[in-house]
This record gives C-alpha cells, structure tokens and sequence, in this order.
C-alpha cells in the first residue's frame, strides 16, 4: 500500500488535487463574514451526528479505563511514517535551512507561566496538577505542515505547545530534563483515527495530493474530513483560538485524561486585505505581536477525565470524548504577560527547540497508538533536522535573554 501512494502523482492528480486547493483558498478568504455565525447553529449539531456515524463504525473491545491495545501494523506504519517525512524534508529544503514536519510554521516563541489553581477536584490532583504553583513555560504557537504557505493560504489550522520548565521528578524522555510539555491543536479530535491511516496520509503528503487520503474510495476518511472541516477555518488571531490535545494521557496511575487549552481573550481581530485585497504573508504573527504589545493574555487549560472506555477511547483519536459523559474542568491558567518575541533572535531560539508530549513525568505518560509513536517519530525527525541545520538540542530554562 505504501510503495502506490508513495509513486509520483500523475498530471490529472495533480490538477485535480490543486483545483481543490484553490477553491479551499478562495473560501478562506469570505469565511469570516458567514463562519461565525454558521458554527454557532450547525457545528455542535454536525459535529454531533458525525461522531454517531464514527461510532457506529467501532466495536466495543472490553478495555478498562486507561487501558492500551497496541494495533496490527503498528511498528510497520510507524517506520513508513519516519522516512516518508524525512523525505518531504529532503526534496523541500537544504541543509541548514530545514523546517519541522508537522506544525512547521511558528507564529511565535513567547514567554509565559502555567498557574496550578488551588481548587482542582481532588481525584484530578495528580502530576503536575497536584500542588498550586506556578510554573515558567516556553509556548510555541504555530501553523500547519509539512510546509509554510502564506497564512490565507493555509488550512485553517494553529497549534499551541507549552513547555513548562522547572518541573521536578524523573522524565519518560532522558534528552530533558525539567520540562514537562503540553501539545494541542485547534480541533477537538485528530486528522487521522490511528498511526495507519496516519501513515496512509503521509504517504499522500510526499505525494502532494493529501486531500485524496480523505476521499480515497479503498478507505474513505470523510467523516473524518467534515469533522476536521468544522474547526478548521481562517484564524485571525493564534491568541484567540481555543486548542485541545486530541489523544489521551495518565491523570495519574489508572485514569485517563484529555486536556483543552482555552483563551480568555473573546473577542476576534479582522484581518486586513479581506475578501479581494493581499493580506500579510504572516498577518497571524502580527495579530500576535499587536496583542501583547498591549495587553497580557490568559488561557484557562482545562482537563477532561476518561468515564467510559468505549465512548471515550484511548486508540482512536477521531472520537470526541463527550463532555455530556465527562465535562473540562480548569485545572491552571496559562498567562502570556505583554512583551516583545519577534526578534531574529527569539525565531532562532524557536528552531533549537523540540516540543515531545514524551517530555513528561510518568504521571502523564501519553496514551494510545498515535502518542506511542510520536515518541520515536518526533525525536528521530528533530534530531535529523538539528543536524542537517547544525544547531544542538537545548533544553530551555527560563532565562534566556535575546537583545
């Protein structure tokens, strides 16, 4: 399967897959006259009645709460995944100017603390949610990948990844050894159900036809595509956008937790040159950087808990554990005080670092199919793109100073 998808696409595949595209930018650019107001009537209901479909597709296999179940193809899917990425990077970039494969382009490396609020519902004190402390953090907020279009240009999507610094006890990654970090993205269940179908979808990346892993008629993910379509939509703002983690970790031994990172900020930028005109090529980066040259930002991260192991699973990360079963509870406050990062400097240190959900206590040990194999995955790419750049793996302490 891997060694068809991965063969040149043909003319026709390629022309069919960039009309696609190039009607998907041309939606973009009116999304934000109609999108709110369709997502507040129709996106929990859609959402709603995808989910029921996905589910009606599964089989109740019996597991505990919290409990794993490697999958057939696992291994295999894992190293199809690695050289397909490594691949990408080699054909799209040279040496020393090499990018991330995934959540490639940074909007921004920023300062910020994770506060443990000190009224967390005592069954969810656990790890790092345990003590009422605060904690210094490096987050990284940026877009999707394997490539850095212009912001209009993209899919819709953001991502935010804390580094929390300072955080005692032994870690599950050795190469750190004081972070603890938190991944998320801006839709509530991932693009891909397992690291199969994941590996389907790489494959059709290097290809350059990714839409076509949705639509394939062998293995049709179009729920997944409609469910990934309500969330993705033109950003105006990664400080105003609402991320989750899309696949579960330990709460503790025995209980399994998603967790959701919310902004307080409620209201929405508009973006310049909309709908016929040119917005900025990064116009995210500068709603970013017009934001905390006024203000402080706080985002509440909230914590949901696993109550049934078939409605809430852990190896399937197309499904929306269901707040009805389970609702998020705030658990810290990420606060993002005003300040300057748009420095060379400061984009510079943004490459030396590796965000890893495996940089953690055992406490939250990531969970399921797809974090089992980002441990490899994410470390062996970021090694290979610090070597081809020639900078070193640093681990971060909080006192790095870029004037």
């Amino acid at each position: 399967m891997f060694n068809r998808l991965t063969s040149e696409a043909t003319p026709f595949e390629k022309g069919l897959h960039w009309s696609l595209e190039a009607m998907t930018h041309l939606e973009r650019r009116f999304e934000p006259n109609f999108r709110p107001r369709l997502n507040a009537v129709l996106r929990e209901p859609s959402a709603w009645l995808i989910q029921a479909l996905i589910n009606r597709q599964r089989r109740d296999e019996g597991l505990e709460l919290a409990q794993e179940k490697p999958l057939p193809g696992e291994d295999a899917s894992l190293d199809a995944i690695i050289e397909n990425m490594a691949a990408y990077m080699r054909r799209h970039y040279k040496p020393r100017e090499y990018q991330r494969a995934g959540n490639t382009k940074t909007h921004g490396v920023v300062r910020g603390e994770v506060i443990i609020r000190d009224d967390i519902p005592s069954h969810m004190r656990r790890g790092v949610f345990a003590t009422p402390q605060t904690y210094r953090a490096w987050i990284r907020f940026s877009g999707p990948g394997p490539d850095s279009p212009k912001d209009i240009d993209d899919v819709g999507f953001v991502s935010c990844a804390i580094k929390m610094l300072g955080v005692p006890g032994p870690k599950l990654l050795e190469d750190e050894n004081l972070t603890q970090d938190l991944l998320s993205v801006c839709t509530p269940t991932f693009v891909t159900p397992t690291i199969v179908a994941n590996a389907v979808l790489q494959a059709e990346i290097l290809r350059g036809t990714p839409v076509f892993y949705f639509f394939s008629p062998r293995s049709t993910h179009i729920l997944d595509f409609f469910m990934q379509s309500w969330w993705n939509e033109t950003q105006t703002n990664p400080l105003e956008a609402r991320y989750w983690s899309t696949v579960p970790y330990l709460l503790g031994e025995g209980q399994a937790m998603m967790y959701s990172v919310r902004p307080k900020l409620q209201v929405h930028g508009k973006i310049p040159g909309l709908p016929f005109g040119h917005p900025r090529n990064n116009y995210l980066r500068d709603a970013m950087v017009a934001t905390l040259r006024q203000r402080d930002v706080e985002f509440d991260i909230l914590v949901q808990v696993q109550t049934d192991a078939f409605r809430m699973p852990i190896e399937n990360a197309a499904v929306r554990w269901p707040e009805r079963l389970s609702p998020f509870v705030p658990v810290a406050t990420l606060r993002i005080p005003r300040q300057k990062f748009d420095s060379p400097k400061q984009f510079a240190f943004a490459d030396n670092l590796s965000y890893n959900p495996w940089h953690c206590i055992p406490e939250h040990r990531p969970l399921g199919n797809q974090s089992r194999a980002r441990r490899r995955m994410y470390r062996t790419l970021s090694q290979f793109r610090q070597e081809m750049n020639r900078i070193p793996h640093i681990e971060p302490t909080g006192d790095e100073v870029f004037d």
